[in-house]
């Protein structure tokens, strides 16, 4: 089984070319290229990039450069506007561009849009129509990504990051894993799947962050491993973990089958994209 990480973003550096639309905490840059190099050094051999909405908000050309540059081991998803009308000419036009997997709603508590907003409704039933996964991060607003999900049974849904706010520098949360129990019951939903993306990140241990285990172990029972998404959220959780520390725990833990490692690492995702890499 390959091993396909279910989150990562590149980008440019911040130029008048391509002007990052908020800069955050991440590298000057880390290209297409880079990312890829950094995937071989840990035997990671394919990614869902997802198009940067701090950086790029609902400009998914990059993401397009570089699925064209690296086509056996890049696949794209991107960021669509609800407040755009003709969002549906969007996601016909996206699912009609080499490398697309599927479309991204940005539902956290910060963009105070609220689950039923008729944009909302529109990217949901548009995304069934071409049959596309709508990737929602609700991570600190998982009440709204339930009424979301619920609301369109005939949506296929990817929870971003375990649905648990991640620290974007250095230090856990008091209680890191506080939302489980609300992540947990979103399980019962079965047009839904999870991201175990940026786990790491919610250790309060140095590496390898052996208490993530036990938790994630909940997570793994309750959802089962064929709709769990290993995934590392790398740059995003650059000033946290480096790649190859957000990697190595998943390949080198004993608290994992062989078969359970292969379909979290690889065979769940590219069951929910419908994609899969090919090395070489």
């Amino acid at each position: 089984m390959p091993i396909i990480d279910s989150q990562v973003h590149a980008y440019e550096a911040n130029t008048p070319k391509r002007p990052w639309a908020t800069v955050p905490n991440w590298p000057p840059h880390v290209t297409g290229d880079e990312m890829v190099a950094a995937m071989d050094k840990v035997g990671v051999d394919g990614a869902i990039f997802i198009s940067s909405f701090s950086m790029y908000r609902y400009d998914g050309s990059y993401a397009v450069e570089v699925a064209r540059a690296h086509p056996t081991r890049m696949a794209i998803v991107k960021p669509v506007d609800p407040d755009n009308p003709a969002v549906d000419d969007v996601v016909a036009e996206w699912k009609k561009t080499p490398g697309t997997v599927g479309i991204r709603i940005m539902l956290t508590r910060d963009n105070r849009r609220d689950p039923r907003d008729p944009g909302i409704d529109r990217i949901a039933r548009s995304a069934a129509r071409h049959d596309f996964p709508v990737n929602v991060l609700c991570w600190d607003n998982l009440e709204a990504g339930t009424t979301l999900i619920d609301r369109h049974p005939d949506t296929r849904f990817i929870l971003d990051h375990l649905g648990i706010l991640q620290p974007r520098v250095p230090g856990p949360p008091a209680e890191p894993w506080a939302d489980l129990p609300k992540v947990l019951e979103l399980a019962k939903r079965k047009n839904v799947v999870i991201k175990v993306s940026g786990a790491c990140t919610l250790s309060k241990k140095p590496y390898p962050f052996d208490d993530i285990w036990d938790p994630l172990a909940r997570v793994f029972d309750t959802w089962g491993f064929e709709r769990c998404l290993w995934g590392t959220d790398w740059t995003r959780a650059f000033a946290v973990v480096n790649y190859e520390q957000a990697v190595k725990p998943f390949f080198e833990t004993k608290r994992l089958s062989e078969t359970e490692r292969a379909m979290l690492m690889g065979g769940a995702t590219a069951k929910a994209y419908g994609w899969s890499p090919k090395k070489g």
